[in-house]
């Protein structure tokens, strides 16, 4: 047996030994990650279905597109959904974290309850909200009860209304997991600023504005992106609140729910949900890299 010289590393014929170690996850992340990426685009420029292989059709898929008003208000509703959402996930995760990280009696226990909905399933907390607001429901009951309206709100029956109640189930979900990226940033703000700040006479608003707000700048950068992705995602709400259809006339679809509905079934045409599956890679990727633009320039 020969031994390696000191400082010498391994013997040339274990030069691949490292790479043992890296092909399970080099394996999971081609089989199941860089393949279905690839063969979407290959189906994307095709004719295929769900038991039809198709045949090439080069760019007609995205044309087509282009030209489908499906395909606009399904884009239109997701970006609406997102520029809604992620200002709401930036900012009151934030204000929430300031307000459990005061050590008071009993804050343990809101903690806890401002986190359950994170770990709650999303089905379970879609039905929770669809028994809430529902012509029937807890929210119409109160409202006409303590008549603030004349009659039940359509929550779930109106597009428009629709799409706001899916956007206050996704901020209520989100609200805990940020809550706690915010909390691990906090920790790492100097209490002495805030004591500084406090003896010059600053306020808690004041010492929010110009203490918190810029410490935690490149955590909201962070939450924003992520919450972005997220938001142009979405699908389990607006399913669980307005069933298959995405509402009434299928007015609040969003770009995920319309590639299910065109992809779906026997009939499903797999090579046109293919090239809308990558006009949504796009549109992500673009929030992903103005999200890292942003935050370079900020020095993070």
């Amino acid at each position: 047996m020969t031994f390696p010289e000191a400082g010498g590393g391994l013997p040339h014929r274990r030069w691949w030994s490292p790479y043992l170690f890296l092909a399970p996850g080099l394996a999971a992340v081609l089989l199941f990650s860089l393949w279905p990426f690839v063969n979407t685009v290959v189906l994307s420029l095709t004719d295929a279905r769900i038991l039809d292989g198709g045949s090439f059709t080069g760019l007609a898929n995205y044309r087509r597109a282009l030209a489908d008003p499906d395909f606009w208000l399904a884009a239109a509703n997701s970006v609406l959904y997102l520029l809604v959402v992620v200002p709401c996930l930036v900012v009151l995760p934030l204000a929430l974290a300031v307000l459990v990280r005061r050590e008071v009696p009993g804050i343990g226990l809101f903690r806890s309850a401002f986190y359950t909905p994170v770990i709650a399933s999303a089905v379970v907390v879609g039905l929770i909200w669809q028994w809430l607001l529902r012509s029937d429901g807890a929210v119409n009951a109160v409202l006409v009860r303590l008549r603030l309206v004349a009659e039940p709100v359509p929550f779930l029956t109106d597009s428009t209304m629709l799409l706001v109640s899916a956007m206050i189930v996704t901020v209520w979900k989100g609200l805990g997991y940020y809550m706690v990226f915010y909390l691990a940033a906090l920790g790492n703000v100097p209490a002495a600023l805030y004591e500084a700040a406090a003896l010059d006479g600053a306020g808690p608003l004041r010492r929010f504005v110009s203490i918190t707000v810029p410490s935690v700048k490149p955590m909201m950068l962070l939450v924003g992106t992520l919450s972005a992705i997220s938001a142009l995602r979405v699908f389990t709400e607006i399913y669980i609140l307005g069933g298959e259809s995405g509402g009434p006339g299928g007015g609040a679809r969003t770009l995920p729910f319309l590639i299910r509905q065109v992809g779906l079934g026997f009939a499903g045409e797999t090579g046109y949900a293919s090239a809308l599956s990558l006009l949504l890679f796009l549109v992500t990727l673009a929030f992903s890299l103005l999200g890292r633009r942003l935050a370079k320039g900020d020095g993070a």
